[in-house]
């Protein structure tokens, strides 16, 4: 399937998904609150056009990104919001089934209908949704504007040389520079990560929302990124969207090293040096792009008695990678979830949603580091996911 083909596809889904998310919200916050007509007239035009807003803006971003980025924060954070929203008023209502349902077995009869009780009861369960979700809203946009934490995590890696136990790997992921995310951003978290004195950085995609041409100054500042032992990158799926060739050179331009199916050593260099492979494969949604994750060809070659740490966007293909002889992946993709409760539904696609996890599998013990990533997507609303800095602390197994 061509770019411009997912594109329409995508698009069509969004348009349907929300279309249904703005009806639910119309219903209960104006349908159902009786309010006098020119307000709800009012509102069910701004509703229109708030859920028309979303995918338009999604399409000027490519076509005119820098009139377009004015308004994606705001649009943005209204596709947060009516997500909250959303959530508030369905628990509200499932809890008001459970409790009808309860009490019809019960025995108990079905009141009469009072309609000053059903208007007071809307008007209630909207201001309580309202209430709910804005509050929410407000702390998840505090926090997805505060420096990323830093995240040191313990990783005891099979046959890793006690030479280099202790070596650290700073793991950076979806960064999402685009309409929301900048070069200020940038120049902090570069500062940020070289605070860490790290051996080695790491950026397990999803680093560009847009093309060079509109975002090569704001992901510029990531040039400053210093490590003794070097700074890698492996593709996520959003490098795809925005012109995945050029952003490989311009990488590479800014002294980044793109793990392209490849793999590095990372130690001592000299000769019989204490050593650990660093493998990466491009992001499993590359193949329509002409790349595809290819592990053969990364670890083609390699001294089977060397410790393997592999860079993979997207947390999937634990099992083979463990038959392969990797002793730790590290991801990134979910967000953890970025918007609770979002991450219950990533997890049903994902079994690896955040932090790190140690699973027995067919291929033997895995171990993979999910990072909550360092930016946001979409909606500038962190909940329950905060951004992080991962400090990966390597250990002799």
């Amino acid at each position: 399937m061509s770019r411009a083909a997912h594109l329409i596809l995508f698009l069509s889904i969004f348009v349907v998904v929300l279309g249904g998310i703005h009806w639910y919200l119309w219903a209960r916050l104006v349908r159902d609150t009786g309010l006098p007509l020119p307000w709800r007239r009012a509102l069910t035009a701004a509703l229109a056009l708030a859920a028309l807003s979303l995918p338009l803006t999604m399409v000027a971003l490519r076509a005119a990104p820098r009139l377009a980025q004015r308004l994606a924060a705001p649009v943005f954070f209204w596709l947060g919001l009516s997500f909250l929203l959303l959530v508030s008023l369905a628990a509200i209502d499932l809890a008001r089934l459970v409790a009808e349902a309860a009490a019809s077995l019960a025995g108990h009869p079905e009141p009469p209908v009072d309609p000053a009780r059903r208007l007071f009861l809307g008007r209630a369960v909207a201001s309580g949704a309202l209430l709910v979700a804005g509050g929410c809203a407000a702390a998840g946009t505090r926090n997805a504007w505060a420096d990323p934490l830093i995240h040191e995590v313990p990783v005891t890696l099979p046959k890793l040389p006690p030479a280099l136990s202790g070596f650290t790997v700073a793991q950076l992921s979806d960064l999402h520079v685009g309409p929301t995310i900048g070069e200020r951003e940038m120049r902090r978290l570069a500062e940020r990560t070289n605070a860490l004195r790290a051996d080695a950085v790491v950026i397990t995609g999803d680093l560009v929302d847009g093309s060079v041409a509109d975002l090569g100054r704001a992901v510029a500042p990531l040039a400053a990124l210093r490590a003794p032992h070097g700074v890698y990158f492996v593709t996520g799926n959003h490098e795809y969207y925005s012109g995945v060739e050029s952003w490989l050179r311009e990488l590479r331009r800014l002294g980044i090293r793109v793990l392209a199916n490849e793999r590095a050593a990372l130690g001592d260099a000299g000769p019989g040096g204490a050593r650990f492979d660093l493998a990466g494969t491009h992001d499993w949604a590359s193949g329509p792009f002409g790349h595809g994750p290819d592990l053969d060809a990364a670890l083609a070659g390699r001294d089977l008695d060397r410790a393997l740490v592999l860079l993979q966007h997207q947390p999937r293909g634990l099992d083979e990678a463990v038959r392969r002889g990797v002793g730790l992946q590290l991801s990134g993709h979910t967000h953890g979830g970025q918007i609770v409760p979002f991450n219950l539904l990533v997890r049903a696609f994902y079994p690896y949603v955040a932090g790190l996890y140690r699973d027995q599998g067919p291929g033997g013990a895995g171990q993979i580091f999910v990072s909550r990533g360092a930016g946001f997507w979409g909606p500038p609303i962190r909940l329950g996911a905060p951004a992080e800095i991962a400090k990966i602390v390597l250990l002799p197994g």
